[in-house]
């Protein structure tokens, strides 16, 4: 029969006594919960869209400065 005191210990040191545990649970479900709120902000209130060079740093900002058509696909 195990002894009053080993079962105190076992209990005592139980992972659901571990302040560090709760913690890093509260951590973690905080960063999820600031996640899916600026998910949630990006989703309500659009981009204003600026008056721009259309340039960053010399590079275009397009796929395709050019405003013509990609040509057809080459005869076989």
């Amino acid at each position: 029969m195990p002894a009053a005191n080993d079962i105190a210990a076992r209990t005592a040191s139980a992972w659901y006594r571990q302040p560090v545990l709760w913690l890093g649970i509260a951590v973690f479900f905080a960063s999820m919960a600031g996640c899916v709120w600026l998910i949630v902000l990006g989703v309500r209130h659009a981009d204003t869209p600026l008056d721009t060079s259309h340039t960053v740093f010399g590079v275009p900002v397009g796929a395709h400065s050019s405003p013509q058509r990609p040509p057809a696909d080459p005869p076989r």
